[in-house]
């Protein structure tokens, strides 16, 4: 309890200098805002040589390249996630993780092409209040000129739109891998993996991202600290409760650290994860506009770094001694927290999102092995607890702060948490009635990397016995 009031009181004192110094800089949203003004509407074109000879045609291509770049930088995060995961598990489950970090982009970009780019985004009717759409199979245009021109989109493609999108469709999945990882079956995983890509995330991305009943209410997510970070932590939280906690975490009614086995890997995985986020945030604002974009990597910038920074004391006050996983965590931590607001964020505004998100994720991840939910990486205090965080940081610093606004961001919390948990759950339960879903105590102890795929990640080592 003592450690816990000296962390209230440092984060009290801390949220109090910088907040003396936020009023001064909330001119910035306003700033930026207005410079992003909303493009006229797009004349049509009779082919792509006329379009290609018009006055837009260079601002709509910079737009593009910048998306397209941002859809290279998200894309990376899948690397970064399989460094992170396997990272801050054993040796022995290495190859496990990083096959399930290879297949699930493949998985989520093929079925999000066939299923889930057009169930997220079915052409809802502004102000439609629509819960549900779907615009049929596959990844087609009826008019190819529309497609390539500013007809389709001020700033891009119809296949860069798909491409973006289905970058961040990859990202929601992977979140769940790392909270199951050490003994969930291959098989199952991917099973899972499939149903949620394809059906569970897109429908909550339509409530809001497809103009639906969310987007009506209010709600807002700039880049998914709910939508998609929340979505991966409402869904790994149910894997891990249906797979119950690894062999020997929790003896005797106390907890049992497994160290991961290379925290250096751990370490280039998160930097990876920061570099993707300036395309996955940057990449949101849907165009090069330079302001908005400036002013999206800026507050991501200090967000993460403040998450550092607020998981060093704080576990430097808690554990007394400064925690490397918990500094990374709190580096994810800061940058799923600004995600949700990141293009509405003064300077300072940022960085208290990203202390407090730092601060918390320390406390969640002790709290989580108190209640005996094991989850190897953190994933669920990094993308769940700091995802309905900066959800909430909307309603409370964002450009239409307020009682009204933190209401929406409440219902558009508590509407997709209820609706990708209940999936998820399901699904896990429904699997593992038919195909199992956890491998077994023989597996688990001797490593999924011999069970599941024949290999060792570190061949020239030979593994030390486990006591």
């Amino acid at each position: 309890m003592k450690y816990l009031i000296k962390t209230s009181l440092l984060i009290l004192l801390i949220t109090a200098g910088i907040t003396c110094a936020w009023a001064q800089d909330t001119n910035v949203i306003a700033a930026a805002t207005e410079a992003a003004a909303t493009a006229e509407e797009a004349p049509k074109y009779a082919d792509l040589d006329a379009f290609a000879a018009s006055p837009g045609y260079s601002i709509f291509t910079a737009h593009n390249l910048w998306m397209m770049l941002c859809a290279a930088l998200v894309f990376i995060m899948n690397l970064g996630f399989g460094c992170v995961e396997s990272g801050l598990t054993r040796s022995k489950n290495a190859v496990n993780i990083m096959f399930k970090n290879a297949i699930v982009p493949c998985l989520g970009i093929v079925t999000y092409a066939f299923v889930g780019f057009n169930l997220m985004y079915p052409g809802f009717a502004e102000g439609s209040g629509s819960w549900f759409g779907f615009a049929g199979f596959g990844v087609s245009v009826a008019d190819d000129v529309a497609a390539l021109t500013d007809s389709y989109n001020a700033g891009y493609t119809y296949w860069t739109d798909f491409l973006f999108q289905a970058m961040f469709a990859a990202t929601a999945a992977t979140i769940v891998s790392g909270a199951v990882a050490e003994r969930i079956k291959l098989s199952s995983f991917i099973v899972f993996t499939i149903l949620f890509v394809t059906i569970s995330y897109p429908i909550t991305g339509s409530w809001k991202w497809g103009l639906g009943w969310l987007n009506d209410a209010g709600f807002y997510d700039f880049a998914g600290s709910t939508l998609v970070h929340s979505v991966g932590g409402w869904g790994a939280l149910a894997g891990v409760i249906i797979l119950g906690p690894r062999l020997g975490k929790y003896v005797g009614g106390r907890v049992r650290p497994i160290l991961g086995h290379s925290m250096p890997l751990a370490t280039i995985g998160v930097f990876l994860l920061w570099l993707g986020w300036f395309g996955f945030n940057g990449g949101s604002v849907l165009s090069a506009n330079p302001a908005l974009v400036s002013l999206t990597l800026v507050t991501t910038c200090l967000a993460a770094a403040a998450g550092a920074i607020g998981a060093m004391i704080t576990s430097w006050v808690v554990l007394k001694k400064p925690d490397l996983s918990m500094v990374l965590n709190g580096i994810l931590a800061g940058l799923v927290g600004i995600t949700a607001g990141a293009d509405q964020m003064a300077m300072t505004s940022s960085l208290i999102i990203g202390l407090v998100s730092g601060i918390v994720v320390v406390f969640s991840v002790l709290f989580f092995d108190k209640v005996k939910l094991d989850d190897p990486v953190g994933a669920l205090s990094v993308h769940l607890v700091c995802g309905i965080w900066g959800t909430l940081a909307v309603g409370i610093f964002g450009a239409k702060a307020g009682g009204a606004q933190l209401i929406s961001q409440l219902k558009g919390i508590i509407a997709v948490g209820l609706f990708t948990f209940i999936f998820a759950f399901v699904a896990f339960f429904v699997i593992k009635m038919v195909m199992g879903l956890r491998v077994s105590a023989e597996e688990e102890m001797e490593g999924l990397d011999i069970g599941e795929h024949g290999n060792h990640a570190y061949p020239d080592f030979q593994p030390m016995a486990e006591k």
